[in-house]
């Protein structure tokens, strides 16, 4: 019973053993394989590329690729269809022969980006070998004065197998007096136990031949034989005795020969020779363990006698055997375990797994450039490495998975700042003192295309003068590119647009290669002036990177354009006629020339001037505006046809000319003078162009916003006025002729003012005067006695009226014509309010005219009166637009403006009658009023103008 606990409990320790040591490969390593050794090539041992999440067209575009840190290579990636199976036998016993649990640790490397996986297969032991005992027969003397419970060791079995392939029972065969134990070490039985049952009886049974059987626990199940042949011995029954049956120490490596590891003391309570104890090592001890450890045969003292080395061994089991010196000899056994203790006397092993260069410029950070494994023998912290990076770079190392390091970017890389890199990897352990190893790495970058081609500036502007010869060269373009090769490679290119509807591309070009831009036509000044070109530049790089440059061009004006004669009134510019009067005045305004000239500035600035004048000549004409005047005045002397040559000459280099002849003939007044040149030379002048066409539209928007505004306000005064009139007409209904003197302004204007706001004195009519008692004397009169006083004749001004004082304070004001009475009502009809002078004014003649007199009266304007001897009264000139009908609102009457045929002198006259709407209400008032009214018109058809 007391086995079978014992071994239940080495199951369970075995078992808990295995599941710690997978779980630690499985936290290493990324992927777990198994599989049985002795595989064949070809066995399948899993799906590596699908496992690793890794795609089948990847396996050759990223370079899959597997590194083992065995010599041999056991295992291959199937680049097809990425299965990992076996390439070369795997005998476990060979590769792991001391390990109870072999795994073969595989790093998968794929580029772009570098990748690196942890793959672990291990190598799952089977029954392939049986236990063997070193011999096939053991012979032993045991005294027959052993007690029971004596314990001897034997010799078991050994196989190479490990966990439950391996030795996992051991059987005797049936006897009364010896039993088994075999007490396992964590995962197999390390040891066999021959135990004493009861006392021997060498009377009864000398000799005990005994079968050992040694099973292991694989399927099938294999064994082996051995045995054991035990002597009863008679005499000396006291065997020498240990003071503990298991030592430990623990002895540093590499200490020197003779260094003491143990003393080991046993006592044997017999005396004389069978209390005299020898120290040797058991049978069990293994040949190498004798070669490095000495044991004093009498002292028990264990030394170093080789070389102690951490990494090749750091546990040794040594069995001592004490033995008397009695006959039969008895033996005291004991174990020690002896523990090397490491030191740091390895320094890491580095070795670059994968380096992938060059590094592109523009690598993110994190992109691993390479894959250092660095490995220690040591162990503990003396095993334990950190790398790092000493000097200042854009790199950083970190740590991947079981001891291995990966070289990353840790900052933006720039191939234009530094183009290649030496770093140099310290790897060093904790160990005291550390121990280190270093390894230089070369880092080259390549070139992205990050930088745009750059112009010197961004916007240039070059001249070039017209009439160019086509393909003339007119400025190079050049940029500057900081990359290298294919990313470095420029071409320029303009970018299309149009001008005036025109392509771009047909006025200039440029050659890809060299930046070099040409002129393809000849340029004319007078149709392009200024035009925009934009170059860009392209580099060569994927993802093509460019710049634009702006390039004004001004085409300068050269002379090549000679003024030209236009005119609007004659279709033979070459030769214009010209009459004027023989009274016009010195300084008169004759005509007009005008010349054009398609260039500009200078050599559009042109001069005009007579060409061979006779000093005679009673012409000039103004170097800059063309007018041609009348310097003197007309003599008889003087030739009635002037024929000259006009020169319009440009200011260019050099300057050209256009001629033109101008007859200018003078005829009488009466003869009429062809002034029309000069209204046509002016409209000319007024001739926008497309320049003011903008200008243009927006005063006529202003001025169309201004005459609505207009029209509105007009109109509601219009209706309040109207409002008013009809008021007035029902209240007085006034009719009466429309007779009168009026001052007409020398501008030649005539206003009227249709509401009741003070206007100009440009129209003023008076009334005439007369007596006025009954006027005066019935102010409050109703309308019916002003319209019987329309049926009186009004009286002829008497010569003797002067202008007097109340002529200003009448004259302050606008008089107005909205149908108020302006012509009075006397005794004897209507009577009209003539202005008289001061007594301080001599007395004119009659019919003489007398300027106004009063404050607000423009002093250029004239009155006229009637009366005797007014020969030559002078009548204001009516405007030549002024129309020859028009009505004053709200008044009856109506205003004509008539003009007569030309007198004998060869002018006009000019009339104005007053008329009233209602035809018969004038006839009844012709009559009276027909010889005053032929006096007033003789006396104006009589005035010179």
């Amino acid at each position: 019973m007391l086995g079978l606990m014992k071994d239940l409990q080495v199951k369970i320790q075995f078992i808990i053993l295995f599941l710690l040591q997978m779980s630690q490969d499985l936290i290493l390593g990324q992927l777990h394989y198994m599989i049985p050794e002795e595989s064949k090539h070809g066995t399948f041992v899993g799906r590596l590329v699908q496992d690793l999440g890794l795609e089948i067209g990847e396996i050759n575009s990223r370079m899959l690729r597997i590194v083992s840190r065995d010599e041999k290579e056991y295992f291959q990636v199937n680049l097809q269809n990425g299965i990992l199976f076996v390439k070369d036998m795997v005998d476990r016993e060979v590769l792991c022969p001391t390990i109870p649990v072999c795994v073969v640790s595989l790093q998968v490397i794929v580029d772009k980006p570098v990748q690196i996986y942890h793959v672990d297969v291990e190598i799952e032991d089977i029954n392939d070998n049986c236990p063997v005992f070193s011999a096939k027969e053991y012979s032993m003397s045991i005294a027959e004065s052993r007690l029971p419970g004596a314990r001897f060791p034997l010799e078991g079995a050994f196989d190479s197998d490990v966990g439950t392939n391996s030795i996992t029972s051991y059987e005797l065969s049936t006897n009364d007096y010896f039993t088994l134990e075999f007490p396992k070490y964590i995962h197999q039985i390390r040891s066999v136990e021959l135990v004493l049952k009861k006392s021997l009886d060498r009377e009864k049974i000398s000799v005990h031949n005994l079968t050992l059987v040694a099973f292991d626990g694989g399927k099938p199940r294999f064994n082996d034989t051995t045995q054991l042949v035990i002597n009863v011995d008679d005499a000396n029954d006291n065997a020498p005795t240990f003071n503990q049956s298991f030592y430990q120490c623990r002895v540093t490596e590499h200490v020197a020969k003779g260094t003491l590891v143990i003393k080991l003391n046993a006592t044997d309570m017999d005396q004389g020779k069978n209390g005299k104890i020898s120290y040797v090592f058991s049978k069990l001890v293994p040949l190498h363990v004798v070669s490095i450890f000495n044991l004093g045969q009498t002292s028990g003292e264990i030394r170093v006698n080789g070389e102690l080395d951490y990494e090749d061994n750091n546990v040794y089991e040594i069995h001592v055997d004490a033995v008397d010196h009695g006959e039969p000899q008895l033996t005291g056994h004991c174990k020690i375990v002896v523990s090397v203790v490491d030191i740091n006397d390895n320094p890491p092993e580095m070795t670059l797994t994968s380096l992938s260069v060059p590094v592109p410029e523009d690598a993110p950070q994190g992109t691993i450039v390479a894959i250092i494994s660095v490995h220690d023998k040591d162990s503990g912290k003396n095993g334990k490495v950190n790398c790092r990076i000493l000097q200042p770079s854009p790199f950083k190392i970190n740590p991947a998975l079981k001891g291995d390091f990966s070289v990353i970017v840790n900052t933006e890389l720039d191939r234009e700042t530094q183009s290649e890199y030496e770093i140099v990897i310290t790897a060093e352990d904790e160990g005291f003192p550390p121990l280190s190893s270093s390894q230089t790495i070369k880092v080259v970058l390549s070139d992205v295309n990050d930088n745009v081609p750059l112009f010197l500036e961004p916007v240039s502007t070059i001249f070039i003068k017209e009439n160019n010869p086509p393909g003339f060269h007119v400025y190079t373009a050049s940029a500057s590119d900081s990359d290298i090769n294919q990313n470095s490679f420029i071409t320029y290119s303009i970018i299309e647009s149009t001008i005036g509807g025109i392509p771009l591309s047909s006025y200039i070009s440029i050659n890809a290669d060299n930046g070099n831009v040409f002129a393809l036509v000849s340029f004319d000044h007078e149709q392009v002036t200024y035009f925009q070109c934009h170059i860009k530049a392209t580099d060569a790089g994927f993802s093509p990177l460019s710049s634009n440059l702006t390039l004004n061009i001004f085409i300068l004006d050269v002379n090549d354009n000679p003024p030209a004669f236009v005119s609007h009134f004659s279709s033979d510019i070459s030769a214009v006629k010209i009459t004027t009067s023989t009274t016009a005045q010195p300084g008169q305004l004759v005509s007009k020339v005008k010349a054009v000239d398609l260039d500009s500035g200078y050599n559009a600035w042109i001069s005009y001037k007579f060409k061979d004048l006779p000093v005679d000549t009673p012409f000039g004409i103004s170097a800059h505006t063309g007018e041609i005047t009348l310097m003197r005045a007309y003599t008889e002397s003087d030739s009635n046809v002037y024929k000259m040559a006009v020169v319009a000459q440009d200011h260019g280099e050099p300057p050209m000319t256009a001629v033109t002849q101008l007859l200018i003939t003078f005829v009488n007044s009466g003869e009429g003078v062809k002034i029309e040149n000069y209204y046509h030379l002016r409209k000319n002048e007024n001739e926008f162009s497309e320049e003011n066409i903008y200008l243009i539209i927006s005063i006529c928007a202003i001025s169309s916003i201004f005459l609505v505004t207009l029209i509105s306000f007009t109109v509601l005064r219009w209706q309040k006025y109207k409002d008013e009139v009809n008021e007035l007409r029902e209240n007085y209904r006034i009719y009466s002729d429309t007779v009168g003197s009026w001052v007409y302004s020398q501008q030649s204007q005539c206003k009227f003012y249709l509401n009741s706001t003070q206007a100009k004195n440009d129209l003023i009519v008076f009334t005439p005067n007369g007596v006025q008692s009954s006027v005066s004397e019935d102010n409050n009169s109703t309308g019916h006695g002003i319209i019987q006083n329309l049926l009186y004749q009004p009286k002829h001004p008497h010569p003797d009226w002067r202008y007097s004082a109340s002529l200003r304070a009448a004259m302050q004001g606008a008089v107005h014509v909205e149908g108020a009475a302006i012509l009075r009502g006397g005794p004897v009809g209507l009577e009209q309010q003539w202005p008289t002078v001061s007594s301080a004014t001599p007395e004119p003649e009659g019919g003489e005219v007398s300027p106004p007199v009063g404050a607000g009266v423009n002093c250029n304007s004239w009155t006229f009166k009637y009366g005797p001897g007014n020969q030559k009264q002078p009548v204001p000139q009516i405007p030549p637009d002024f129309p020859e009908n028009f009505i004053i609102p709200g008044s009856p009457a109506i205003i004509s403006i008539r003009q007569d045929q030309p007198s004998n002198q060869g002018q006009k006259s000019n009339f104005i009658t007053f008329g009233k709407k209602e035809e018969t209400k004038k006839k009844k008032k012709k009559k009276k009023g027909s010889k005053n009214q032929e006096k007033g018109n003789n006396a104006v058809d009589n005035n010179d103008q």
